[in-house]
């Protein structure tokens, strides 16, 4: 049951059942003073407990498990591994409706061919024509048919359907309430390039488990190796699921898989209604839904009929839950493949490098798309040192006359920025006061076209003051976020409309896709925002990428700081030149001589990857060992202090040799919403080595003395330290 308690219940099976009780199933059961719904996870003869002190299940819920079987194995599995109550991460897998005990959202009957049938001789039939000729609709069609289609095929199909289960060649299912199938214009798919070529020929090859990292540079088409590879899944009559690191980036994508697929596909992400997502979650379980795509936690959708797994932008780190449950979703797509004995693709431009060394290593299969489709190539960098010219309102002169020559010549511009609001600082030049969240330790975001100072850390928000607090001056912002930087480019382009994308401007569902659909009818020829427009999107007119502020990341003190770096410029970089229009990249910088930059620029991602992996070894950091973060919150500093410095000792006392134990030290913003914040950090050598240390170590913990003074969690595998 979704109870943050470590462990299961033991209970007497119910007085009155239909049926074998199946793993996997949904009941009802006393708990405490109420009920609650909970999950069969297991069965046995004997309980620890004596019997009079066990509780009987009032009800079963289900009839057949909700979840497939290999589903429920990973969810056990990652309940172990990320050290998190078992009911909550089965909880968190489901829909909000099957967590509140309702049914699957069950539609209108429809039919497939089962394993054996497919694989059948169709021979057979010869002598039964009906069967012959439902058996051929069936085996023809990617996904399961209705009553509709097989009318279509035989008045008397019913009679040849069951003849057909009677053999174990079809299987039944609902079809959940999923929009129509799209009525779009086919997509006429591009010629392959060579290298294309050879990685969906690869991938198609395979059979069972095995792990592709598609590394491709931005515009080589990975999207269109999925897609070949989709097809070939499709035309086999499984399914596949594939998952993106934004809601951003679904629309896009659903449109290009519609054009090229006429099949039901299912969406699963956040932003869907609870009724949406419990239907999309029946399509993929009963095999309506021929394709699944998603952001995070589609990642649990059950599959009737698995044929693939891909995760495009592997690398995101969005893909990391960081509240509650904190799993991530690439990683349990690996371990999921493996069970299920699919191929798994992992695309990027700028691969992990974890990823990266599990390529080097074998346990990974690289396949490399070095060259951009189409006739642009790369784009050309050129670096504009902020020593020599001076930024007004964040745009220098050389960037200014750099997007007046791409617009003269009929292209589109992109100017990155990733910090959105007007100013991230308001001060008093009189007195030096800065403006700051009273319950962070961070500085108030100005958000001036709404009159308003924002936190970004905690969310607080307060009226722009007339004048300074202390001592009644004039406050002035500054810096620049994405609101002020349009108001910039709009004085220097008047004649130009801008389209800006970040978190302010896209509030309201479905505001993405217009804003991007009208730069995309070239409505607006100046597109600027922050990093969502990094992930995956498509500009074919963009032929210049102006980034503001090159600095962000290049001094920072987590061990990721370069790779994120790396990883932002390449992508955002990447927008530029795609198609046959060639590109050109300014980056705004006070420091041109930095290592990391000339790497990017003189070497590409794959030479700086390579140095970066000797670092981390040398350092003794992922992939290289292994790390779990304890975190500890609560409204006063020392029982933070007090509760790490326990645990601190506790891992010392248990620790095997080689697990290191550093800390406990203050979170680098100490307070934050009104809480103080610590952390404890683990290093071990191998996953093996802190796999059998966390259990015993996070059962002491629940012992602490001061434990019931802070609110505290266990991140396995963090993706951020600070």
């Amino acid at each position: 049951m979704a109870a943050p308690v470590m462990g299961v219940f033991d209970y007497l099976v119910p007085v009155a059942v239909e049926g074998p009780l199946l793993v996997g199933q949904r009941v009802r059961v006393p708990f405490g003073r109420g009920t609650r719904m909970g999950w069969l996870v297991g069965a046995k003869a004997v309980s620890e407990l004596p019997e009079q002190r066990l509780r009987r299940v009032l009800s079963v819920l289900d009839a057949q498990p909700l979840m497939p079987p290999d589903l429920l194995r990973m969810l056990v599995w990652a309940a172990r591994y990320y050290q998190h109550p078992l009911g909550e991460v089965l909880s968190a897998a489901l829909p909000k409706a099957l967590r509140e005990g309702h049914a699957l959202a069950r539609g209108e009957p429809c039919w497939a061919l089962s394993a054996e049938g497919r694989s059948a001789d169709p021979g057979a039939l010869r002598r039964a024509p009906a069967q012959l000729g439902i058996y051929l609709k069936l085996r023809a069609s990617s996904a399961p048919v209705t009553a509709a289609d097989l009318d279509a095929v035989s008045s008397g199909w019913r009679r040849a359907v069951a003849a057909l289960a009677a053999r174990g060649w079809v299987t039944v299912s609902h079809a959940a309430a999923l929009p129509p199938v799209a009525d779009i214009g086919p997509d006429e798919p591009p010629v392959l390039t060579a290298d294309q070529a050879q990685a969906v020929a690869q991938i198609n090859a395979a059979r069972g488990f095995r792990c592709f990292l598609l590394d491709g540079v931005t515009g080589s088409g990975k999207t269109e190796v999925y897609l070949r590879c989709i097809e070939q899944v499709l035309a086999a009559g499984r399914q596949s699921l594939v998952l993106v690191p934004e809601i951003g980036l679904t629309p896009q994508l659903l449109e290009r898989f519609q054009r090229r697929f006429p099949v039901p596909i299912a969406l699963l992400h956040s932003g869907l209604s609870d009724g949406e997502r419990l239907r999309a979650f029946t399509a993929a379980s009963d095999g309506t839904a021929a394709i699944i795509i998603g952001t995070r936690s589609a990642i649990f959708a059950p599959l009737l009929r698995p044929g693939l797994i891909v995760a495009d932008e592997e690398h995101d780190p969005s893909y990391k839950q960081q509240e509650g449950w904190r799993y991530s979703a690439r990683d349990l797509a690996v371990w999921r493949a493996r069970e299920l004995g699919v191929p798994l693709v992992l695309g990027s431009a700028t691969p992990s490098l974890e990823s990266v060394e599990n390529a080097r290593s074998g346990r990974y299969t690289r396949l490399v798309l070095p060259s951009r489709t189409g006739a642009a190539g790369q784009p050309r960098v050129s670096l504009i040192d902020l020593r020599q010219h001076a930024a007004r309102e964040g745009l220098t002169q050389p960037l200014l006359a750099a997007i007046r020559r791409h617009l003269d010549a009929g292209g589109q511009v992109l100017i990155y920025l990733n910090r959105r609001g007007y100013a991230p600082v308001l001060m008093c030049p009189a007195c030096g006061q800065v403006l700051e969240c009273p319950r962070c330790d961070a500085r108030m975001v100005l958000h001036q076209q709404r009159g308003q100072l924002a936190c970004h850390h905690c969310g607080s928000e307060r009226p722009v003051p007339a004048q300074c607090p202390d001592c009644a001056g004039e406050l002035k912002p500054v810096g620049q976020g994405t609101e002020r930087l349009e108001r910039a480019l709009a004085a220097a382009f008047p004649d130009q409309q801008i389209e800006r994308i970040d978190r302010d401007t896209t509030r309201r569902r479905g505001e993405i896709e217009r804003r991007l659909n009208r730069v995309r009818r070239e409505e607006a020829r100046i597109l600027m925002g922050t990093q969502m427009l990094t992930k995956g999107h498509d500009f074919p007119r963009v032929t210049l990428v102006g980034i503001i502020d090159a600095d962000q990341g290049l001094f920072g003190s987590d061990f990721r700081s370069a790779e994120r770096l790396a990883q932002s410029f390449v992508q955002v970089a990447g927008r530029a030149g795609r198609a046959e229009h060639p590109g050109e990249v300014y980056l705004q910088t006070l420091f041109p001589e930095h290592p990391l930059l000339r790497v990017l620029i003189s070497k590409g991602y794959a030479q700086f990857a390579t140095l970066a992996l000797d670092e981390r070894r040398q350092a003794g950091w992922p992939p290289f060992t292994c790390l779990a973060l304890l975190r500890a919150e609560a409204s006063e500093r020392a029982p933070v202090s007090a509760f790490l410095q326990a645990a601190a000792a506790l891992a010392r006392d248990q620790a095997p040799a080689g697990l290191n134990v550093l800390g406990p030290a203050s979170a680098p913003m100490e307070r934050r919403a009104g809480r103080y914040r610590g952390q404890l950090l683990l290093q071990a050598a191998s996953r093996r080595e802190l796999q059998l240390f966390l259990p015993g170590w996070r059962a002491a913990l629940a012992e602490v003395e001061t434990r019931r003074r802070v609110r505290w969690s266990l991140d396995v595998d963090p993706v951020d330290l600070f």
